[in-house]
Formats: structure tokens, C-alpha cells, sequence
């Protein structure tokens, strides 16, 4: 498998370190430039042609949100991957809608920023845990060209419970509007990450807002 070519843009140097130490741990990924200037970002672009680009919001000369216009003008196949300290929900949707792939807190374990980064390289997106489901709904008002889509077959039952769920119903919930038991719920929960092919509740509003399921 080639490496994914990574991109590092944060003013930070020292955390730009802890992400290198990260990355450095897998052959997977391949650190192609790293700096704290967004312009370089720019400059280096057409050369470096990365994959992937962990980016800060705050940057010298040129922000996050700017800088992912211009990266955007210029190429629709580099993902972006949004690296803050600001964990409000408005804030996360307002940068995804400026087109970046994925938004990821600083504070997040190493093996969340591995997920993230294959992620928006695989899928396309990545949301984190923090966001509500309330919110993405409201980002995928304007969908995001760079989801795929994925076909499952689901029933008619699957299809009742993947509604509940967007509407942010528990399992205790959707068993009572249902009459069913909460394993039973919790079992086809189980089944419809695993027939959508995500691992969180972002990937089941996705699907369902694509195949029509609910709308937004």
C-alpha cells in the first residue's frame, strides 16, 4: 500500500512535533511538509500534492478559513482535516461548510487523529463525537461534495429504527415507540452500523439524508 502523503500547518511547533511522533509510529503515512505559515501551504501544493492536510484555524498571514478557500479553489481531491481547541458545535459546522473534510479537537487521543485522518481520506468526512446529530443534519442541508455514498439493503424494520435514531431517540425510546425489547433495539443498532459501514452516529444521518430516508 503507498503511504497517504501528509500535510502539516500549525504555528505551534511544538504540538506540530507531537503530531510528527504521532504519525511517525505508521508506515501508512508519509509527512511530505510540515509548517506553521498557511502561504507555504499554498506555495507547496501543486508540488507536494498531499493527501491529506492537518491544519490549524489560527494561522499567521492567512487563516484556516481563507486558506481552505484557496486550497479548495485549486484542487477538490485534497482532504482537509481541521486541528482546534474549539469544541462549540456552530464553530465545527461553520469550517466543514468552508469545505474542510473532517474537524478534530487537540486534545484528542492519538488513535482518534489516525482514524480522522483515514476517514475524510476514505469516506470523505469525518465528524467528530462532539457534534450532535441535531448539527450535522443542519451541515447536510448543504451536502458536502466529497461524501460518497454506500449502498445497503436495509428492511423495513432497520429502516423504522434508523429513523428513531436520527431523531436522536435512545434505545429505551425507540423500544417503546416500537414494542420491542432494548436488546432487540440494540441489536439491530448493532446491525445498521455494521450494513452502512460506520462505527458512529454521524455515518447513519449521512446515509439516511442521502438515500432519502429523512430529509433536512
Amino acid at each position: 500500500m503507498v503511504p497517504l502523503k501528509i500535510a502539516i500547518a500549525d504555528a505551534n511547533k511544538i504540538f506540530r512535533k507531537g503530531l510528527i511522533a504521532i504519525l511517525e509510529d505508521f508506515k501508512t503515512f508519509n509527512l511530505v511538509l510540515e509548517t506553521g505559515n498557511g502561504l507555504e501551504i499554498i506555495n507547496q501544493l501543486p508540488v507536494k500534492k498531499p493527501d491529506v492536510i492537518l491544519m490549524d484555524i489560527k494561522l499567521p498571514e492567512i487563516n484556516g478559513l481563507q486558506l481552505i478557500s484557496q486550497i479548495r479553489a485549486s484542487s477538490d481531491q485534497v482532504k482537509i482535516l481541521m486541528l482546534s481547541a474549539c469544541d462549540e458545535d456552530q464553530y465545527m459546522v461553520s469550517v466543514m461548510k468552508a469545505g474542510a473534510n473532517g474537524y478534530l479537537l487537540k486534545d484528542s487521543e492519538p488513535e482518534e487523529v489516525i482514524h480522522a485522518i483515514n476517514d475524510v481520506y476514505k469516506k470523505g468526512f469525518y465528524f467528530s463525537k462532539h457534534l450532535s446529530v441535531t448539527l450535522i443534519k443542519e451541515l447536510l442541508v448543504q451536502p458536502l461534495a466529497t461524501i460518497g455514498s454506500h449502498e445497503a439493503m436495509l428492511n423495513d424494520r432497520e429502516i423504522d429504527i434508523l429513523k428513531l435514531i436520527c431523531e436522536e431517540s435512545t434505545n429505551i425510546e425507540i423500544a417503546e415507540k416500537l414494542f420491542l425489547s432494548v436488546r432487540t433495539v440494540e441489536g439491530y443498532r448493532t446491525k445498521l452500523f455494521e450494513k452502512i459501514g460506520s462505527k458512529k452516529i454521524a455515518g447513519l444521518v449521512i446515509y439516511a439524508v442521502k438515500s432519502g430516508i429523512i430529509s433536512v
